[in-house]
């Protein structure tokens, strides 16, 4: 599915296309471009249905038959995971995405990835696939001219000593680019709690926090990511509208929502986009933001949320306008160089009144 076969303002989307964006949630691993992947598995003879991406796209994109469920999306990351069969094919497709957000204008991308997930088809040791995505990404970001800070995370339902080893990484590439920490996975099922050190650690050691929560567990995964983790920021976190408490205790500490409003609809989160409460939440004061989350297993650009936020959830375009300036307030960059993407957008948008938006990131 693309909005841009569906859009019904075909003039929308070219106007939101060349706007100048600010990504703050988009995974390396679900961003693989289509043809990288064919490629691939045709040198690699991988055992897929077949070398033609069509033949196999079932098991690493969402398409029209899969239940919106977080089972079936979580499943298309089992297939993604092959695909890392080389030094040189982590850094083409780290490089790639780079380049494709920045194709969409998207002026400052926040590139989060999983070092095991890179590393364990082939044995590469987390450091090693951590410096190759650091390799392509700045040659990316010096080609193209995007700004990019890279999120490393770790899964709920691995060890905690991985975890520990992922933000030893972190803090010692602090100053090569590596801008932040992540816990992911099915908060519905493994508590954050036994990583509590680990993130105290990262924190400590100048790091920003960002952790999902709120996606398929409710807000009390929220409470758990602000209080027991630490977050300055949640991904996803849509859930929190189940709990009028929370939506006022995020609204008040400044906590923003990293909001994949595709994600949330391919992956169960909610039924339909009629029912996304982003306008709520946005309504009520909340600081949210508008994300890809996994371009490729969803099959969208950033435009494309921008014109569904737009067509199929009711915000205005000044909405979405204020949605990046919201998502550049709340960067993980130091605060002259966040204060300067702030006051780019604002001219660039050309967005009334001072520039403000509803936060700063708590460190």
């Amino acid at each position: 599915m693309d909005y841009r076969d569906g859009t019904q303002n075909p003039d929308l989307y070219q106007l939101l296309s060349v706007m100048p964006k600010v990504d703050l949630h988009r995974h390396l691993e679900g961003s693989l471009r289509l043809g990288t992947m064919a490629s691939i598995a045709s040198e690699y003879s991988m055992g897929l249905p077949g070398d033609n991406f069509e033949e196999f796209r079932h098991l690493v994109q969402i398409t029209a038959e899969d239940e919106h469920s977080s089972t079936v999306f979580l499943s298309k990351f089992k297939t993604l995971r092959e695909f890392y069969r080389s030094p040189e094919i982590i850094q083409r497709i780290a490089y790639e995405t780079v380049a494709d957000a920045a194709e969409d204008h998207v002026i400052y991308l926040e590139l989060r990835f999983t070092p095991i997930a890179l590393a364990r088809s082939e044995g590469y040791s987390l450091a090693q696939v951590t410096d190759w995505v650091l390799q392509a990404t700045g040659q990316a970001a010096r080609d193209t001219g995007i700004d990019v800070g890279l999120i490393l995370s770790m899964n709920r339902h691995e060890s905690v000593e991985l975890g520990q080893e992922v933000v030893d990484i972190a803090i010692a590439r602090s100053n090569d680019g590596i801008v932040g920490v992540d816990l992911a996975g099915a908060e519905d099922k493994f508590s954050g709690e036994p990583f509590a050190d680990v993130f105290r650690k990262a924190r400590d050691a100048g790091l920003n926090l960002t952790i999902h929560a709120g996606e398929w567990a409710g807000p009390a995964s929220v409470e758990e990511a602000i209080d027991v983790l630490g977050a300055a920021r949640i991904g996803h976190g849509v859930r929190v509208i189940q709990d009028s408490e929370m939506v006022r205790r995020v609204r008040d500490q400044q906590i923003a929502l990293e909001v994949c409003l595709t994600s949330n609809l391919q992956s169960g989160v909610v039924p339909d986009f009629n029912h996304h409460p982003i306008g709520e939440l946005y309504q009520a004061g909340v600081i949210t933001t508008l994300n890809t989350d996994d371009p490729s297993i969803c099959a969208i650009n950033l435009t494309d949320e921008y014109v569904a936020a737009i067509e199929k959830t009711g915000l205005s375009l000044g909405d979405v306008k204020q949605h990046i300036i919201n998502a550049a307030n709340v960067a993980f960059l130091p605060d002259d160089a966040r204060k300067a993407l702030v006051k780019r957008l604002t001219r660039d948008l050309m967005v009334d009144g001072p520039e403000t938006a509803q936060a700063s990131p708590g460190m």
